[in-house]
């Protein structure tokens, strides 16, 4: 069997060493529609052959736009890299601005969308992307072509024998796509990743997920996003069977129906399956709520391994029999693991999860490193609650004078597109710096203890990592989405957005009229006051001089679509901080 060097080797390894009758599926109008293995690989030849037909050319690039993760994707994707072109995928839910603007800095000929809200922002800025030749469509769409007319093109096998041409000229170091950063600052920025890059992150990744020829897994982050394609890519590697879920709303159905042995995460989606077990465990009466809360407080202090002690294991069989059983039924009931990634991961969430017996293994990883520099491992001992686990096999991690992790490798990016002087600010000497502060413990674990970038100063130069303090809010049910400001002020304060569905059955209870609107449920005294309670019980955690002083609660939720947050989730601090300056104001009153 020839060694997989290129992200195109993979299907044709599946194909010959597993031949899934299902290596993908995808649901259309209420039906999994399955593919095969073989079918897989044939459609990529075909599309391949398409492409060739409409002239495209090596090192050509052709943008992949999709709101949901589909078997279509995967088979575009490769039939556009094995004929030396670059798939150029772009996150759906930003601006016309952005899309604008990678399509010309990427100088993309042809783009692949999923659907008409796409379409429109497309149809909105063709005219000033020049060098944009035409948009093809995964559906049908009025007004726009459709990408089965690609696939009609390479109906005829005749071309066949360049389409070989093409995949033996491809090397590993060749560049196979470029990943435009969403970046919580600035112009996006284009990550150039090579086959190796990301090949090498697959098979070194492998080692640490405890996965079966034949299991199966589910997929719903975001594809464009590298974390959930190179999983995806794994998953092909190990003889996976990936279904695509229809969308986050739909994620419960899903697990239902999949029933899946492995999937990735975000850590918000975590916190809100927890919140959402959390909410039904406090509507039960009587010994039924007693039961309830007697596990989840011995899951707060799970630790792998049987650490607790034999009368803790007891008491944890008896809890997973009677409570934690039915959590397991809510995600399909045959999960053996979930890889975290993206942001930093609450412990509390590790534990109860663990406990669960639903582990949930955190890495950790950027764009620029395809994406993984560590990861958990329940196997050998590799699962530590509170680190991103031990380091990958072949990559090179050292900690600068100033806590900055560099990570060197074959997973580092090629650089910056067309931005030698980008690339040069965060390379040295093979180098890559993270950006990120972190330490390696003792047995060789990885812990994260924030962003360089986020850390700030007061103005009585006390620095401040936001990071530790808003993931430890952010365990009060009341709080859904909190960001720690104060750079160059005399102290830290918070904007939050309060849990509106929580705080709104809390005032039920209590008999507290919050009125109708966002508006009035965070003007009232007694919702303000009962947030300062919360706030006092996690501030005693942090020195004083980091503890939060004062805070203001905005009325609207913080989303993706409305700007607050990056497409995997994060804060886009600057943002957050222009939309609230009133706020901010308010709370800092000598701005003013």
């Amino acid at each position: 069997m020839n060694k997989v060097t290129r992200l195109f080797d993979f299907p044709y390894h599946q194909l010959e060493k597993y031949n899934l009758d299902i290596a993908f599926s995808t649901k259309y109008k209420n039906e999994w529609v399955h593919t095969s293995s073989q079918e897989y690989v044939d459609k990529a030849n075909q599309f391949s052959r398409g492409l060739l037909r409409l002239g495209i050319q090596p090192n050509e690039k052709i943008a992949v736009i999709s709101h949901n993760n589909r078997t279509e994707w995967h088979i575009a994707d490769i039939g556009i890299l094995q004929i030396g072109a670059q798939n150029v995928p772009i996150y759906p839910t930003i601006g016309e601005e952005d899309y604008e603007y990678i399509l010309n800095h990427s100088e993309a000929t042809y783009c692949i969308v999923s659907d008409n809200e796409i379409l429109e922002k497309l149809n909105a800025i063709k005219k000033n992307v020049p060098k944009l030749k035409e948009i093809y469509s995964f559906i049908n769409l009025n007004g726009t072509k459709n990408w089965e007319e690609i696939l009609e093109l390479g109906k005829d096998t005749s071309n066949q024998d360049e389409v070989e041409k093409r995949k033996e000229a491809v090397t590993t170091d060749d560049l196979a796509t470029i990943i435009y950063t969403s970046g919580t600052t600035g112009k996006p920025k284009g990550v150039m990743l090579s086959h190796k890059n990301i090949v090498s992150n697959v098979l070194a990744s492998e080692e640490r997920v405890p996965l079966d020829p034949k299991d199966t897994a589910l997929s719903f982050l975001p594809i464009c996003h590298i974390f959930e394609r190179m999983v995806v890519y794994l998953y092909q590697h190990c003889g996976i069977t990936i279904y695509f879920a229809e969308s986050i709303d739909k994620m419960s159905d899903n697990l239902k129906d999949v029933k899946p042995n492995v999937m990735t995460v975000v850590p918000r989606l975590l916190e809100k399956v927890y919140d959402k077990i959390h909410a039904k465990g406090a509507e039960l009466t009587g010994i039924k709520k007693k039961l309830f809360f007697w596990a989840l407080e011995l899951g707060h202090k799970f630790e792998p391994y049987g650490a607790n002690g034999s009368w803790y294991g007891i008491q944890l069989n008896i809890a997973r029999k009677l409570i934690f059983s039915k959590w397991q039924e809510g995600l399909g009931g045959n999960l053996k693991v979930m890889v975290s990634g993206s942001a930093a991961l609450q412990p509390r969430l590790s534990r109860i999860f663990g406990a669960a017996n639903i582990p949930v293994m955190e890495g950790y990883g950027l764009t620029e490193t395809s994406p993984v520099i560590a990861v958990n491992d329940q196997k050998n001992r590799g699962w530590k609650i509170g680190t991103v686990g031990r380091i990958l096999p072949g990559i090179e991690v050292k900690i600068a004078e100033d806590g900055e992790i560099l990570c060197k490798g074959p997973n580092v990016m090629m650089g910056y597109y067309k931005d030698e002087e980008k690339t040069n600010e965060v390379m040295e000497n093979g180098f890559f710096h993270t950006g990120d502060i972190g330490e390696v413990d003792n047995d060789g674990f990885l812990k994260i203890t924030d962003r360089k970038k986020e850390i700030f100063k007061t103005s009585g130069g006390k620095y401040i990592a936001p990071q530790l303090i808003e993931n430890e809010m952010k365990q009060s049910r009341f709080i859904e989405q909190i960001m720690v400001i104060g750079e160059g002020e005399k102290m830290p304060c918070a904007l939050i957005q309060p849990n509106f569905e929580f705080v709104s059955k809390w005032a039920k209870r209590h008999n507290v009229d919050i009125g109708t609107t966002n508006a009035e449920l965070i003007a009232n005294p007694k919702v303000i006051e009962r947030i300062q309670e919360e706030i006092d019980v996690h501030n005693h955690k942090f020195g004083r001089w980091e503890r939060i002083k004062k805070f203001e609660l905005t009325p609207d939720e913080w989303s993706v679509e409305d700007g607050h947050l990056t497409p995997t989730l994060k804060l886009k601090r600057r943002i957050v901080k222009e939309k609230y300056m009133d706020l901010y104001d308010k709370l800092y009153e000598h701005t003013n």
